[in-house]
């Protein structure tokens, strides 16, 4: 028999899609600024690289650290100090003297956003059934691409107009708002899971699992393209392309638009696929490699075209990670069940992020040694196909896997 979810209540999804959205609108500052900060403190492409990339030396190993904590504590209230965390550090960004000043800052903005997908993915695991997982985690999506939308285009133009230090200072603080309703809604729902559930598996229980690696490496594949095009188009559109900060800010925000009505209608699609009577394995894994095709031809085609074609295939990416975004994280949740929901999502999310640590760092890199952005798009569309290797592949079939009694180990203290 299946048990009994407990409700959530209909407010907490809702915001945990604009806990996301403020998660990618304060990480994506820097890479709106970047064409600013990098004349401003007359840094190189690769300092911008590093900058980038620091956020992923605290965000990477923080969701192993969030995903516990959200079984520790609950997920409502890691979420909460996660969010508190990294608003402070982005207003401090604003205030920020130099390079070093702007690393430190980034990787404490990566500890706190952290603990956003492991606690996400914790709360719609325990209290929504498998077969609608899509349409909660594309709304999740909405607002993961409507955050840079509003990062790239308000933040742009704010910048344009007074600079990059106050819409940093701005955000952080604005952003810290989000506290008071989550509070308020969360409090009592906290008060309604009065029920005891088993222990969490132990993360050496999760890697053990074929699953676990497989959806790891295509959690990777899909970042590595996704931070390429949400750490770089700004620079790319404004050095490569010729456009103006302004211009730059239209075209960005008008993709990532594109990118939020697919999240929401292609977990909206598959989950009507499912209740119509598809198994999850071929509705979740035609989305997710649906995705990486198209996403690594499109990044070929961005950069082998001229100034038209470029930004089309760069909407038509934006579509292929709308197919990811609601199934990467439904695959995770299904495969790791309610108990093990928030391990796993540090885990997934956590190796996945990899990405987010060599991506920029590489591209930077690539950029400064040819003085261009081919090869660094090339390379992004290469690595973009593994997804289809890691969903396809290593993955056999989308089913909540059973954690037996030797998943268990290490608890009462002793869990790693």
């Amino acid at each position: 028999m299946t048990p009994r979810r407990p409700s959530m209540g209909a407010a907490v999804a809702p915001l945990l899609a604009l806990a996301v959205f403020i998660n990618y609108v304060d990480r994506g500052n820097l890479a709106t600024a970047a064409p600013l900060i990098k004349d401003q403190l007359r840094l190189s492409t690769t300092q911008i690289g590093l900058l980038l990339s620091a956020f992923f030396w605290s965000y990477t190993p923080g969701q192993a650290l969030s995903g516990w904590l959200a079984e520790r504590i609950g997920p409502y209230r890691t979420l909460a100090l996660g969010l508190g965390l990294w608003s402070l550090a982005t207003a401090c960004m604003g205030l920020a003297g130099g390079f070093m000043a702007l690393i430190a800052l980034r990787i404490v903005l990566g500890v706190g956003e952290s603990a956003a997908f492991p606690c996400a993915a914790k709360l719609l695991a325990q209290h929504m059934p498998s077969s609608r997982l899509g349409a909660a985690n594309g709304l999740i999506g909405v607002g993961l691409a409507l955050g840079p939308a509003f990062g790239t285009f308000a933040g742009g133009l704010l910048m344009a107009r007074v600079g990059w230090r106050p819409v940093f200072l701005l955000f952080g603080l604005v952003s810290l708002a989000w506290l008071i309703p989550w509070w308020r809604v969360t409090r009592r729902a906290e008060q309604a899971q009065t029920e005891p559930t088993p222990p969490a598996p132990s993360f050496g229980a999760i890697l053990r699992r074929r699953e676990a690696w497989g959806a790891a490496l295509g959690h990777f594949a899909s970042n590595y393209s996704f931070y390429f095009v949400i750490s770089w188009l700004p620079l790319y559109l404004v050095k490569a392309r010729g456009f103006s900060t302004a211009h730059m800010a239209e075209v960005g925000g008008l993709i990532y638009l594109v990118y939020a009505v697919s999240s929401l209608g292609v977990g909206w699609l598959t989950d009507r696929w499912i209740g119509a009577g598809a198994s999850e394995t071929l509705a979740r894994k035609s989305a997710v490699i649906t995705s990486h095709l198209l996403s690594a031809a499109s990044l070929v085609a961005s950069t082998l075209g001229d100034e038209r074609v470029s930004v089309a295939a760069l909407f038509c990416a934006a579509i292929a990670f709308g197919f990811n975004t609601s199934s990467i994280f439904a695959i995770g949740q299904t495969l790791a069940g309610p108990r093990a929901a928030g391990k796993w999502m540090g885990v997934q999310n956590g190796l996945g992020n990899i990405a987010g640590i060599a991506g920029p760092i590489v591209t930077g890199l690539v950029v400064d040694a040819t003085g261009q952005f081919f090869w660094a798009f090339i390379i992004a569309a290469a690595v973009t196909l593994l997804g289809v290797v890691g969903w396809g592949v290593i993955i056999r079939r989308v089913a909540p896997l059973a954690w037996d009694a030797e998943a268990w180990e290490h608890q009462g203290g002793n869990d790693r």
